[in-house]
């Protein structure tokens, strides 16, 4: 790990870091309290506001690998990367007005048990165990890792003794408290980080001369969001359509995310949240990856294989009671999606794989085998750290997005189509799955080969080569063609089994459960929501992707 100069703290900087340490755990306790049985536990009791969704969603997406690694990628390419951000806004919306209407009417506990309402019990087992896998070897150890960078300039504590604090006070309350604690104190942490960001994005600013100052000393293509098909990190084909697969997997399909959704007292604070969420996601381009750009100014010599620590470096800029506000964001952010994660892997293993094998288990052994599988999980984590050395990366945000981009095709595939068309059945959803596996094993190997060892890999070297945006493309399209060649093959579903499950099969006034209920008011505040929200996205994406490139080529 790159060495940090140690920087010292105030008194203010520490009642400040404390105060929110006090608070979060507070709230994690009293909600323990309150979760008695699987829905409370696991769902919050589906009694959570738009604003807390909202704000849960938000601050279990952003963590530290996105304060780290958004402005380490800022830093070395500018605004492109933020394209990442903003297609997760139209992923939000998707997620309100495609999605959480079917699984809230279902009534289901977890992405996996849809998929075993949609195609068959096979699928569940499948994405269980591929989300359990995945969110150890990505989301946990990424975000340690992340954490570890800033825990180190701290307190000089090395990658292990950091990871081990960030694990254990996460967990305390994570295990307590289930969803309700941990949406509560994410909604917290969701204001808690972006106030820290926008201190150090503004005191950053000033340090640099201004935004007239910034705008004259940094490149001109770190301002424009529109990069050559060549571009080996942010190509702009995979960036407008690699991008949009990644972002229906991980917002709209992954348990880690959408768990907060379902939780909501109904389907307007659902997508009502859901929305919020979109706004918040606008915001990381200004207060997360700006400041890389504000450090190509205020460091102009850190390497760019060293861009990792650009956030880091930023905070020794930052005057006492400032700089304990930033770090308690910091804490914020790592703790939430840590949170989020342990949450997920317990309602995951809990629900898709325990419960089937015992469909009469009582609520309280549930709510035990909840808590046993966050604790395994909590010690997991611990157990991983000495594997994140070899994560380094100069820039890990892009690191987390190549391995879900290997990770999501077929997901994606096997959730949209499955909505649209109900001629897809369990059989072609399995083998497109299956098929999105192998694909993104051998690309990750081969590419680990390639680069490591370089391996020639002859006629196959342009598909492992290429951008992982690009290869994304290529294997949604593959598992698009498995899961509707094999469908169309094999027998189709009954509409009475699929009742509910598909557009096709849903009547207007279908409401497998109360909580599926909206209102007329409910319904106009989301539309206009969803315009607005539009309109920000449009005139941000006009301004960054044609206004500014079309100044670079005059």
């Amino acid at each position: 790990m790159t060495q940090l100069e140690h920087q010292p703290l105030g008194a203010l900087d520490w009642l400040l870091i404390g105060a929110y340490f006090v608070v979060v755990m507070g709230i994690g306790f009293y909600f323990a309290r309150k979760s008695k049985d699987t829905t409370g536990y696991f769902l919050a009791g589906r009694h959570a506001g738009w604003i807390a969704v909202g704000g849960a969603l938000f601050a279990a997406n952003i963590s530290s690998e996105h304060f780290v690694g958004l402005a380490g990628t800022g830093f070395k390419s500018g605004f492109a990367v933020a394209q990442f951000e903003l297609f997760a806004a139209v992923a939000c919306m998707l997620l309100g007005w495609v999605f959480i209407p079917f699984y809230i009417r279902a009534g289901v506990f977890t992405m996996p048990e849809f998929l075993e309402h949609r195609y068959n019990k096979q699928c569940r087992t499948y994405l269980s165990m591929i989300s359990l896998i995945s969110y150890v070897l990505t989301k946990i150890s990424v975000t340690l890792y992340a954490g570890a960078l800033f825990m180190e300039m701290l307190f000089g504590w090395d990658l292990y003794t950091s990871s081990l604090a960030l694990v254990i006070a996460t967990g305390i309350y994570t295990v307590a408290g289930g969803l309700s604690a941990v949406i509560y104190t994410e909604l917290l942490q969701a204001f808690v980080l972006i106030g820290g960001a926008a201190c150090l994005t503004l005191v950053g600013l000033d340090k640099a001369g201004g935004l007239s100052a910034l705008i004259d000393t940094v490149p001109l293509e770190h301002w424009s969001m529109l990069k050559p098909a060549t571009d080996p990190d942010h190509p702009w084909p995979g960036m407008l359509f690699g991008l949009p697969i990644l972002g229906i997997w991980y917002w709209c399909t992954d348990q880690y995310i959408v768990q907060r959704a379902l939780g909501a007292k109904n389907v307007d604070h659902a997508r009502g949240g859901a929305l919020f969420a979109g706004f918040l996601k606008i915001i990381p381009m200004f207060l997360l990856v700006f400041p890389g750009i504000i450090a190509l100014k205020l460091f102009p010599h850190v390497e760019p294989g060293k861009s990792n620590t650009i956030y880091p470096m930023l905070t020794t800029l930052l005057p006492t009671g400032v700089k304990g506000l930033v770090i308690a964001g910091l804490f914020a952010a790592i703790m939430s999606s840590l949170a989020a994660c342990f949450n997920s892997c317990g309602t995951l293993f809990t629900m898709d794989l325990y419960k089937p094998k015992r469909p009469h288990a009582s609520d309280r052994e549930l709510l035990l085998v909840g808590r046993v599988v966050t604790v395994v999980m909590v010690i997991i984590g611990i157990l991983y750290v000495p594997m994140m050395k070899y994560l380094g990366g100069s820039q890990l945000y892009d690191y987390l997005q190549r391995i879900q981009a290997y990770i999501s095709p077929p997901i994606a595939a096997v959730f949209l189509l499955g909505l649209f068309w109900k001629r897809l059945n369990g059989s072609g959803a399995l083998a497109s799955l299956y098929a999105g596996f192998v694909l993104g094993v051998l690309r990750l190997a081969l590419e680990f080969g390639m680069n490591a060892w370089e391996w020639e890999l002859g006629f196959v070297r342009p598909l492992v080569a290429m951008n992982f945006l690009h290869f994304a493309i290529v294997m949604f399209a593959v598992c698009v063609a498995i899961l509707v060649g094999v469908s169309m093959m094999t027998p189709a579903q009954g509409d009475e089994r699929l009742r509910g499950l598909t557009f096709a099969t849903t009547p207007k006034d279908a409401h497998a459960v109360a909580i599926a209920d909206s209102t007329a008011a409910g319904r106009r505040m989301t539309v206009i929501g969803t315009v607005l929200l539009c309109a920000i996205l449009a005139a941000v994406w006009a301004v960054f992707y044609v206004i500014v490139p079309m100044r670079i080529s005059g």
